[in-house]
């Protein structure tokens, strides 16, 4: 980030080529750029302009009921205290049911992409940059049309086909989606000054880049939730275990230091948190894998046109017992085990959580001491904004919807038939025919036929 100067109130961006003694202070730019990033912080990020260190907002209650607390137990128990209502909160919307937890990813999404582009504006707001978070809140909205859009498309497709407007947006969707962002396209080029081209193309690269991590990423949360609401909670609540685990093995026992980044992390911890967090994934699932409500698709009615979570859960949901190895088999005098096929995946979606999940956290470490900034926000006393405490969250969307796609997910009739039902009348006719007749030559047919009479 040496490339943005910002000397005696002036805009110092260095030219693409040689230009007249009115830029005088582009020669000192570029003989800094040269001299290339150095290890330390001071000389390296020294010409980034720092964000306004956000000011203590933890309510006044705690602070009267702590003021005698020093300020590393003060801290952990502001954090121990908002974890509670947070994770209360959470309790408290899965009950309220998938529609409201849909509805709650979106404001997360919202929220976060507007911590981050906050940051952007507070960093480079001196040199006014023209539409900057105008066009970032216009790609916003074209990014979550184009993601939600094709949702509808798959979720409500009955709907969608039954209204006439509906039906002619999701015909011409992703054109639609094309043409709202190439307007945002056409916008920023309009908008380049000439002494701001390459700090304006920085800020387009940070918006898009914001988009990537955010709403790429809660589209993946929404489309877990699909597939039950058991692939949004283990996840989640895995990350959250982690989260809380490693702090309190640290906080106890951490000694050794595990990554520059954050100096605060220790091995302690990382190891604490990964043991802690298989055991809560295990227990976790075998009490969520008994309830339909958890296992099963959500998936919308259109009779009653609302959501319903009722089927009959599958293989991955029945008890089953499995042989235990040898060694285990002589420390617990056990031959098998009843477990859930689940508990057997969830140990998989821990063990990311715990071991690659908080590299998700280092990044925004990495992030936050690029910019001189302890967090995000100061929207939750003790932990900050809401990408602080969604930074791993979104890495784990993407490792689920692979996981799922990859080991889980099979062929799904119901997406197969509303394709169908699209088709031409000739065409309906036709696969009924190539069907009936591959159903006949494999005995298939005459069988059903038979159960029928």
């Amino acid at each position: 980030m040496t490339e943005f100067r910002h000397r005696g109130g002036r805009d110092t961006e260095p030219p693409l080529q040689q230009q007249p003694s009115e830029d005088k202070g582009s020669d000192s730019e570029l003989r800094v750029e040269k001299e290339g990033v150095s290890d330390g912080e001071s000389k390296g990020d020294s010409g980034v302009p720092e964000v306004p260190v956000s000011p203590d907002d933890t309510p006044e209650v705690l602070n009267k009921a702590l003021s005698g607390l020093s300020s590393r137990w003060k801290n952990w128990w502001v954090r121990g205290i908002l974890t509670l209502a947070m994770i209360s909160f959470f309790f408290f919307i899965i009950y309220l049911g998938p529609m409201v937890l849909m509805m709650i990813v979106l404001c997360v999404q919202i929220k976060c992409f507007q911590e981050i582009i906050t940051i952007g504006y507070s960093v480079y707001h001196s040199y006014h940059l023209p539409w900057f978070r105008t066009l970032s809140w216009y790609f916003l909205l074209c990014v979550n049309y184009f993601f939600y859009g094709e949702t509808v498309t798959d979720y409500f497709f009955t709907l969608v086909q039954r209204e006439e407007p509906l039906r002619i947006l999701s015909k011409y969707h992703r054109f639609i989606s094309f043409a709202l962002y190439l307007t945002g396209f056409c916008m920023f080029v309009l908008s380049l000054v000439k002494k701001h081209y390459r700090l304006q193309f920085y800020m387009f690269g940070w918006t898009h880049v914001t988009l990537l991590i955010v709403v790429t990423q809660s589209h993946l949360i929404i489309h877990n939730l699909f597939e039950g609401m058991i692939w949004f909670i283990v996840p989640i609540s895995c990350v959250i275990c982690n989260d809380i685990m490693a702090y309190m093995f640290g906080f106890f026992f951490g000694r050794t230091p595990l990554i520059k980044l954050s100096p605060k992390k220790t091995w302690e911890g990382f190891i604490g948190g990964l043991f802690a967090t298989i055991v809560f994934g295990i227990m976790l699932s075998y009490v969520m894998a008994g309830y339909r409500y958890f296992v099963c698709p959500v998936e919308f009615n259109n009779d009653s046109n609302r959501f319903q979570v009722d089927c009959e859960p599958s293989d991955l949901f029945q008890l089953q017992d499995y042989a235990l190895p040898s060694i285990l088999e002589s420390v617990t005098g056990w031959t098998t085990v009843r477990l859930y096929p689940f508990q057997i995946h969830s140990i998989a979606l821990s063990s990311f959580a715990s071991i690659v999940g908080p590299f998700g956290g280092f990044f925004a470490s990495g992030f936050k001491r690029a910019f001189k900034i302890k967090d995000f926000a100061n929207t939750i006393p003790g932990h900050g904004g809401i990408m602080d405490r969604f930074d791993c969250q979104y890495l784990m969307a993407t490792f689920v919807n692979v996981y799922i796609a990859s080991f889980i997910r099979g062929p799904n009739p119901s997406k197969v038939i509303q394709q169908l039902l699209a088709l031409r009348a000739d065409q309906q006719l036709h696969i009924f025919n190539s069907l009936k007749t591959h159903l006949t030559e494999k005995g298939l047919l005459p069988a059903l036929e038979e159960a029928a009479a």
